[in-house]
């Protein structure tokens, strides 16, 4: 099966991403996971990307796709994959259009997990992060038994820097303005899914295979 995941910072893709591709045995190509593997190994492309990212500059689309396909045609995709993070431009997503028609694939569903911006501030805002485990807690949602303390390993819970409402609401406006468009080359371009991610996580879970199943 090849997926990819679309979603608000917030929405729960990593949570999701996850859960599918322990459910249908697929990689899940983050395309952080992927730049990082190339910079580590310093790879040709590795080393290029690390130049801009260095600078605190976007790593240009040619760079970026090219990093991508590479990755696709690796032996663990062969049977499915789950791209998150990418395409993130309607150029993107036309361009990998192209390389799976070039090797005789082609992607079997877009899911987006759609969140109200509201909802997503209000997740980011309470989240909370162990300070030694780097276990995830919510004020409101999943909060720690011991306010303050981890349950695993007692460590201390913190606020990320990026956690503010001002950060979270820029990071919002950033998605929209980017991804807005991509829903759109979607919806018309091939069958958009689109899951409700208000609900808990084993209902989102269970309602994306509902639609993945069918």
């Amino acid at each position: 099966m090849r997926i990819i995941l679309l979603g608000a910072p917030g929405a729960g893709k990593g949570t999701q991403a996850k859960l599918i591709c322990e459910k249908y045995k697929i990689p899940h190509l983050s395309t952080g996971d992927i730049f990082r593997m190339n910079i580590s190994t310093k790879t040709a492309l590795g080393v290029e990307a690390k130049k801009y990212i260095d600078k605190g500059q976007l790593v240009p689309d040619a760079l970026t796709i090219q990093i991508v396909k590479d990755r696709l045609i690796e032996t663990d995709c062969k049977d499915g994959f789950l791209l998150d993070g990418f395409p993130r431009t309607v150029f993107q997503a036309e361009e990998l259009s192209k390389f799976l028609k070039s090797i005789n694939s082609e992607l079997d569903v877009v899911l987006l997990i759609d969140v109200p911006k509201e909802y997503i501030i209000e997740r980011n805002v309470g989240r909370r992060i162990c300070s030694s485990c780097g276990v995830s807690y919510h004020i409101k949602f999943n909060p720690p038994e011991k306010l303050g303390s981890c349950d695993f390993c007692g460590g201390r819970l913190i606020q990320r820097n990026d956690d503010n409402e001002e950060t979270v609401k820029e990071r919002l406006n950033v998605y929209t303005n980017q991804t807005h468009p991509l829903i759109d080359y979607y919806k018309i371009n091939h069958s958009l899914c689109t899951v409700d991610g208000r609900d808990d996580i084993n209902t989102v879970s269970k309602n994306i295979t509902k639609l993945l199943d069918n």
